[in-house]
């Protein structure tokens, strides 16, 4: 007993840094296609200038400047007008400035929020394009651990045949059979190019670079129920940001529907008189000035008001739709890895009963009865389970990758 618990420690551990070291290897490939993919650098650059844009709109309208010299010079009282210069600032509305700056933040959340969801959209793809690798790689030793049975069943069917126990029917059907799996095999090197080319693409790398694959992933024997929450997928918060930017945007059209201020300044130089000698004789002006734009046909400003609450209703009406796009698709996601569970762990089960049938056949060679119809059928029925076994991994694990997709924060 103490020595049984010993054992389950042990393979406890095994599981465990086998998961851990799974977990690491993928991880890294992770990383590296978030840093290197061009797609993702793309959006990063996008949020940066969208970032960039909150000091574009963080100013004053032009100062305007103008000078003017007379023609025909105006005659005064104090004068002659020789020039006329101007300085003129519109200022808008108290508080445009900090409305303008809030929507155009309230944007760039937005592209915050997408360059988030591409980087998901990237794990997930990445992950899937690891998962189907290890896959091929499996199949592959699968059939390679198969051809070699079958060289064994052969050379047992070469010696029955030589004691009249088999015929030469057999050996030739062996060797279809053997035939039929390397083909199999050489094809899935052909896939696992064509897989390993598009998973070295996603991390922006050479095609011929190899891949690290983990040996084993585990499966776990035991269903999991737990309840999924979606509300902090960004899929659905960039719906939230995008109604924050609306009511933004509301805001910055009431601000705008706000008259402008202007300060300005005229300076008119004025020539002395010769004719006369008073006080104010070619006495230059000075004429401080104050102006006030009012948008008297603002219906603009009205319809832009009924634009933004109907854009409002429009976003949330989306986000409502994609919300149920994510929970049904969470909801096959859960329901697919668990069916892959339960097929794995049934794959698992015949294989064992085909190995202890197998052993049978071996048993019934050494009394000199062997049915090379019943290898052949116990051989296909092995493989079969085995293939499906595989498939039932790849399956758990990218229902897996889908999911962590719709629930990580």
């Amino acid at each position: 007993m103490k020595l049984n618990c010993t054992h389950k420690i042990i393979l406890f551990f095994m599981l465990l840094f086998a998961h851990m070291s799974q977990g690491q290897i993928l991880e890294s490939y992770l990383e590296q296609a978030e840093a290197n993919n061009p797609e993702v650098q793309a959006f990063e650059l996008r949020y940066t200038i969208s970032k960039e844009k909150v000091n574009e709109v963080n100013t004053l309208p032009n100062t305007e400047i103008s000078a003017g010299l007379f023609v025909s010079e105006p005659e005064t009282r104090t004068g002659a007008q020789k020039a006329r210069f101007s300085v003129k600032q519109m200022l808008p509305w108290f508080g445009s400035i900090a409305a303008r700056k809030n929507y155009i933040a309230s944007l760039s959340e937005v592209d915050f929020l997408d360059m988030v969801i591409i980087k998901r959209k990237l794990r997930l793809a990445v992950s899937q394009s690891y998962y189907r690798l290890y896959a091929i790689k499996k199949q592959q030793e699968v059939l390679g651990e198969n051809i070699e049975l079958l060289k064994t069943y052969e050379k047992l069917a070469l010696t029955s045949l030589e004691v009249g126990n088999a015929s030469a029917v057999d050996v030739l059907r062996l060797q279809i059979r053997q035939n039929e799996l390397q083909a199999q095999k050489e094809v899935l090197v052909l896939d696992y190019v064509s897989e390993g080319n598009l998973f070295n693409n996603l991390m922006n790398r050479e095609e011929a670079l190899p891949i690290d694959l983990v040996d084993d992933l585990p499966v776990s024997n035991e269903g999991e129920k737990q309840i999924w929450d979606l509300q902090f997928h960004p899929e659905l918060e960039k719906y939230d940001r995008l109604y924050e930017s609306i009511t933004q945007s509301e805001i910055l059209n009431q601000k705008e529907a706000k008259p402008d201020l202007g300060f300005g300044l005229d300076y008119i130089p004025v020539a002395e008189r010769n004719d006369m000698n008073f006080s104010d004789n070619g006495k230059d002006i000075i004429m401080p000035m104050v102006s006030l734009s009012i948008p008297v046909f603002n219906s603009k400003y009205k319809s832009k008001t009924i634009q933004n609450a109907l854009r409002q209703e429009e976003i949330s009406a989306q986000k409502s739709n994609q919300k149920n796009k994510l929970k049904t698709l969470l909801s096959n996601a859960v329901s697919f890895r668990e069916a892959s569970r339960i097929k794995y762990n049934i794959q698992e089960k015949n294989y064992r009963q085909a190995k202890d049938a197998e052993e049978i056949l071996i048993k019934n060679y050494e009394t000199g009865i062997i049915n090379f119809n019943d290898v052949l059928d116990i051989q296909e029925l092995g493989l079969k389970f085995q293939m499906n076994q595989i498939e039932a991994v790849k399956n758990y694990y990218s229902e897996s990758s889908i999911i962590n997709y719709l629930v990580l924060k």
